[in-house]
């Protein structure tokens, strides 16, 4: 049997969101946490170090579910070959995203208050959110010389 250690602010999340706090939950929580930004298989690969038989599809379920309690947020962005995800920071912020080796680094509103960005036309919508990903060549790639 493995043992985890829970986290205070996972356990809480988990519960404030009704969900029951188990071993497998805490330890997607915390990968998040740690490496935010990830691949349900990236989570996956992290997870597996602490708990060696849980399943990607156990996995990808857990996202899915801190996703819909809004514990976590799907990031799609451009280029990138699955879904992104990170706890969710109840703000609203956008990505940067380095177009040789894909880091992906969080950046602030760029203008104001949720949404922080309006369409000329809404064709009758309530905007609830912007997407901006800003797209870049890291430090580390230029400096290799790469892009």
């Amino acid at each position: 049997m493995t043992t985890s250690t829970v986290t205070p602010s996972a356990a809480d999340a988990l519960r404030r969101a009704g969900l029951r706090v188990t071993a497998q939950r805490v330890a997607v929580f915390d990968s998040l946490a740690r490496r935010p930004h990830s691949s349900a298989d990236d989570i996956h690969r992290e997870v597996q170090m602490t708990i060696p038989g849980i399943a990607l599809q156990t996995v990808h379920g857990i996202v899915g579910g801190l996703t819909t309690a809004s514990i976590a947020q799907r990031v799609s962005l451009p280029g990138a070959p699955s879904a992104l995800y990170e706890l969710a920071a109840r703000d609203n912020h956008h990505h940067v995203q380095c177009i040789v080796c894909g880091q992906v680094e969080d950046v602030p509103c760029v203008v104001g208050a949720a949404p922080c960005l309006e369409p000329s036309h809404t064709h009758g919508m309530r905007v609830l959110e912007a997407s901006v990903t800003f797209r870049a060549i890291c430090p580390s790639c230029e400096r290799n010389g790469i892009g």
